[in-house]
């Protein structure tokens, strides 16, 4: 029988399929079809952690999360410090503070 998917894959599943005595097909993209298959990605892994909560999940994300980050043509170092300066401009989430509401009112 043959399941058909049309998702992208870590490098290794193809091994890992063959491994279990299965065949696969695949393709390799174009990088504007790698892109946009990486978006894809990024919501399915999102999804499915929002869905189970665990660290595996979001260790999925963070692995989508580095190669959009190096397809944007930036180093996981470059990427750090730009979370780093957005950290020391606007802080973290340590506080656990959540906006109610803004009053725009000038008195």
């Amino acid at each position: 029988m043959i399941k058909k998917y049309h998702k992208l894959i870590r490098d290794r599943v193809p091994d890992i399929i063959q491994k279990e005595g299965k065949t696969c097909q695949i393709v390799t993209l174009a990088d504007k079809e790698y892109v946009d298959a990486l978006h894809r990605k990024l919501a399915e892994e999102m999804k499915e952690y929002q869905e189970f909560f665990s660290v595996e999940e979001l260790a999925d994300l963070q692995e989508v999360i580095n190669a959009i980050v190096k397809t944007n043509g930036l180093s996981l170092e470059q990427f750090d410090a730009i979370r780093e300066k957005k950290h020391q401009s606007n802080g973290g989430f340590d506080k656990k503070m959540m906006l109610l509401s803004v009053d725009d009112h000038k008195k």
